[in-house]
């Protein structure tokens, strides 16, 4: 039994049974009719229209009509600046042209003559109708003339290419807003004001910036939390704001008795900047949409008219193509960094000991990554360090570096043997029972020794070393107990070393992140962080460490980051 979206005859769409009679309108109509939505979808067409056209109604619902069937003479795609239909269809006016051209399904022309009108039926949605039929091409008709723009059409075209390029090529909100405002202010407009919907469906005016010659100003006081986005409204903004087309508004739109908060905000906006002409248009991805793009005039002189819509539709289009990559990016990012923080431990405590550890993503990094760090304390009282790196940055480097530390741990606690024995076992598991290609660390003990003093024995598996700071600034590397890397397979003999730690001192592990940068050597990346870890070791050790990645890492850094910082009592 069909259902409430019944099929009517000869495959037209679907339509609720409430609406049935726009079928039945559009059959009992003498010429060929279609109906398109407030986003100029196809909704419903006749037998005609099908017949015309040689397209079966499957090819026509749901499509763009602008997009499917609007060509000029030559069949070419129809510039949406130059389209008479699609500007009047903006304005929500009754139309008509005497000659334009439609595709057919073989892919040649159709000359047309049509005209549009408001389409407003109980129970369906609003639309515009759409009638037209065939005529012959005369050449003697003359050629319409092009509609005055907001830009010549290779300036048009050179914006919309920018507006591309530069969107595109930034995975952070924040900077393809400012990017996007750049581009648009004041070459359209001397004011730009973005809404954006934000995950939680709120609406948040994210961007109300004018420009004042060549600089941008920012107006904070009206950005801020906005009103729901109401359903039925049909004012410029809620229309937008629910991904209908663009729409043209001015202070007079919003004069009358407000139908939502979001009318009264934009009456506050209209009233505070002097904009006497606004344009604004739906910010929407593939998927949802995202906001809203309002440029505004208010030293500029003259209004926007709806042949200045389809260019800022087009901005507002690859605006939220863009803006719903950085989301996905950043949303995508968030999750990693969770991941990557609940996989890294939390420090044990230690009586004297103080330890301060810190994890940074790459920056152009979407996954988690292989560095890791680790501190625990063994059977006999002392207290286990560890710092590593899992070649790649991705979630098999992730797994990989969960595998490693979980092994180590396991090997530590039950092998009562110097730091170089149980990485000797470890690199035979590594290679044997896990996919770690290769890796890198450090294992260190830390023990109290007589008098009050620390002692520390380590070994190195092909991993930067540790840099010693006494409590007087000086500071020096830690190069004994060398070995090389994890999973070579080499079945060298690793060595150990020792060190007592002054009083007061601070011992640092960290990844090759810290102090490798594209373009320097290893040895300026070394001095780099020696140096400013002498000048901060006054600083109480959360600050020592915060201050330190801020100072020493690399600008250019596009790898992760694991520190561990651990700082021994002064003598009473």
């Amino acid at each position: 039994m069909a259902g409430p979206e019944d099929t009517h005859s000869h495959g037209r769409r679907l339509l609720p049974a409430s609406a049935a009679a726009v079928a039945e309108v559009l059959e009992a109509i003498g010429t060929c009719a279609y109906v398109v939505d407030e986003q100029g979808r196809i909704l419903a067409v006749n037998l005609r229209t099908e017949q015309f056209l040689d397209r079966p109604a499957g090819d026509l619902l749901g499509h763009d009509a602008h997009d499917l069937l609007h060509r000029d003479a030559h069949g070419q795609p129809l510039p949406r600046t130059q389209c008479r239909m699609r500007q009047a269809f903006h304005a929500g006016r009754t139309a008509q042209a005497e000659e334009d051209y439609f595709a057919l399904g073989d892919g040649s022309v159709l000359p047309i003559s049509w005209l549009i009108a408001p389409f407003d039926l109980r129970g369906c949605e609003r639309g515009t109708l759409v009638l037209f039929h065939a005529r012959q091409p005369r050449d003697t008709d003359p050629r319409p003339e092009p509609t005055a723009t907001l830009l010549p059409e290779l300036e048009r075209l050179a914006l919309l290419a920018a507006t591309t390029t530069q969107l595109t090529s930034t995975l952070d909100v924040d900077e393809a807003l400012r990017r996007l405002v750049t581009l648009v202010v004041p070459r359209l407009a001397d004011w730009a004001i973005i809404d954006l919907i934000t995950e939680r469906d709120e609406v948040w005016r994210t961007v109300v910036v004018e420009a004042d010659g060549d600089a941008l100003v920012p107006h904070e006081e009206l950005q801020g939390p906005m009103p729901p986005v109401p359903e039925e409204s049909p004012m410029p903004l809620s229309r937008a704001l629910r991904g209908v087309a663009s729409t043209l508004a001015g202070p007079q739109t919003y004069q009358g008795p407000p139908d939502s908060g979001i009318a009264v905000e934009q009456r506050r906006l209209f009233d505070a900047t002097g904009v006497h002409s606004a344009a604004i248009a739906p910010i929407r991805s593939t998927r949802a949409v995202l906001g809203a793009l309002t440029l505004g005039r208010a030293r500029q002189p003259g209004d926007f008219n709806t042949a200045d819509l389809p260019l800022i539709e087009d901005i507002a289009r690859r605006a939220g193509l863009a803006l719903d990559n950085a989301r996905l990016y950043q949303r995508q990012r968030k999750v990693a960094e969770t991941m990557q923080n609940h996989l890294l431990p939390q420090m044990p405590r230690v009586s004297g000991l103080q330890m301060a550890v810190r994890y940074l993503p790459a920056p152009d990094a979407s996954q988690v990554g292989g560095d890791w760090y680790d501190a625990f304390s063994l059977s006999n009282g002392a207290t286990a360090l560890a710092i590593g790196d899992v070649v790649g940055h991705d979630l098999e480097a992730a797994a990989g570096m969960a595998q490693v530390r979980n092994m180590l741990r396991a090997y530590a606690w039950a092998l009562q043997e110097p730091p170089s024995r149980i990485v000797e076992r470890l690199d035979e598991a590594v290679i044997h029972i896990t996919d770690v290609t290769m890796a890198t660390m450090i294992l260190a003990r830390v023990e109290e020794a007589d008098e009050g003093r620390w002692k520390l024995s380590w070994t190195n598996a092909g991993h930067p070393p540790p840099l010693l700071i006494s409590h007087d600034g000086l500071a020096d590397y830690l190069t004994g107990g060398n070995g090389i890397l994890l999973g070579t397979g080499s079945g060298k003999p690793r060595t150990d070393a020792t060190a007592l730690l002054p009083p007061g001192s601070t011992l640092l592990l960290y990844t090759d992140g810290l102090i490798e940068e594209p373009g320097h050597s290893l040895d300026e990346g070394l001095h780099r962080l020696r140096r400013h870890a002498a000048s901060l070791a006054h600083r109480p050790l959360a600050s020592f460490t915060d201050q330190l990645l801020h100072r020493v890492r690399p600008a250019a850094n596009d790898d992760d980051v694991a520190l561990l910082a651990l700082r021994v009592p002064t003598r009473t």
